[in-house]
């Protein structure tokens, strides 16, 4: 992915800030990509004979989850852009090895924060689109038997800056006209400044089969901001083509 975030970054305005990544700056890419980086998954229409026989690579990419212009208008998140998370891997089936491309979708959204006497793109929200497919009875994504907290501990692992992250308390809203398992995680998140650290609220959404894909959505923010009704109106705003 294009960034390895630490911590929120404080701006100067509404707008979004600088592309500052390298040095780590910004508490949103990083924490999403985690969970794509977990896809390995399929193409529908890829057939047995196509996998044993083919000699290019088999491609695999999933549809993007986006939300709704209704959705963000009514939370005052703007859309960061769709990126696209890409990963090769091998894999054997039938005795024969074949590399396996896989591209998964992720659409990122924010809002700015005032809090510690700065403003900060502090609030996130992002939705994961990763495809799935059986090939010689093989399922090759295994984001649809991870649980939340499986998710969680992997974004703590991979998401630089977010630390002690605890189970707090779960709800179930509609995600892609699924009713789904919501799980909120209490954090901790050090600015990108290094002068505080601030206590963080994560929601992360069990995995949803929406066509031939799955669908994982987080949010976080600052707790000071008590944005969860928020959060819950992004969940349910989201849309993606398979549904």
């Amino acid at each position: 992915m294009e960034r390895t975030a630490t911590a929120p970054e404080a701006t100067e305005g509404e707008g979004r800030d600088g592309e500052g990544d390298a040095d780590g700056s910004v508490t949103r890419r990083r924490a999403i990509a985690a969970g794509g980086s977990l896809g390995i998954a399929g193409l529908a229409g890829c057939t047995a004979l196509d996998f044993v026989t083919g000699g290019d690579p088999v491609e695999f990419t999933a549809e993007a989850a986006t939300v709704s212009d209704a959705a963000l208008e009514e939370t005052g998140y703007e859309s960061q852009g769709v990126t696209d998370d890409e990963i090769t891997r091998e894999f054997e089936a039938a005795g024969q090895t074949r590399e396996v491309e896989v591209t998964n979708r992720i659409a990122e959204y924010d809002r700015g924060v005032d809090f510690l006497g700065q403003r900060y793109r502090a609030a996130v929200f992002a939705a994961l689109s990763t495809p799935q497919v059986e090939v010689l009875g093989r399922t090759f994504n295994p984001v649809a038997e991870m649980s939340t907290d499986e998710l969680a501990t992997m974004l703590q692992n991979r998401y630089e800056g977010i630390s002690d992250v605890e189970r707090a308390s779960e709800y179930t809203t509609d995600v892609v006209g699924t009713e789904t398992t919501v799980v909120e995680y209490e954090a901790e998140s050090e600015l990108a400044d290094g002068g505080a650290t601030v206590e963080m609220t994560l929601h992360v959404t069990e995995p949803t089969e929406v066509g031939d894909d799955f669908v994982v959505c987080l949010g976080a923010y600052p707790q000071v901001i008590s944005d969860g009704d928020n959060v819950r109106r992004l969940l349910n705003g989201v849309e993606h083509p398979g549904a």
